[in-house]
């Protein structure tokens, strides 16, 4: 049991690890579309910052010894359900094993992103 860390995404920008390994699970923070070596956010549209949110997730699931084949749930948010199809574009290249998901539209999010994605993970 322990944190997960990687410098390949964004550090917490709060009292939190990027992810948290408890037995063979891995539970990752939600991850913004934050470019890690700038800590800035990535373009303005859906597609670039999926992208970004995307990577994310797979680098804090590279550090813990998992990857998007092994992600058994994911939770979504975004801030304009018509960017639904666009989003779901760019997730579905990355999550291949089609795992369970919910999708929920939030009023805002930090730093003004347009989504964010969390995972569970098989390690």
């Amino acid at each position: 049991m322990g944190a997960v860390s990687t410098t390949k995404a964004p550090a917490a920008i709060g009292p939190y690890s990027q992810g948290f390994k408890v037995g063979n699970l891995v539970f990752t923070s939600g991850q913004l579309p934050i470019v890690p070596e700038t800590g800035e956010l990535v373009g303005p549209g859906i597609e670039e910052q999926a992208e970004q949110c995307c990577r994310n997730v797979g680098a804090i699931l590279e550090a813990a010894g998992s990857g998007f084949d092994k992600v058994v749930k994911a939770v979504c948010y975004i801030t304009d359900m018509a960017d639904f199809a666009a989003f779901n574009a760019v997730y579905a290249k990355y999550f291949v094993s089609k795992p369970a998901r919910a999708c929920v539209a939030v009023v805002g999010m930090a730093k003004n992103a347009l989504c964010e994605i969390e995972v569970v993970a098989e390690v």
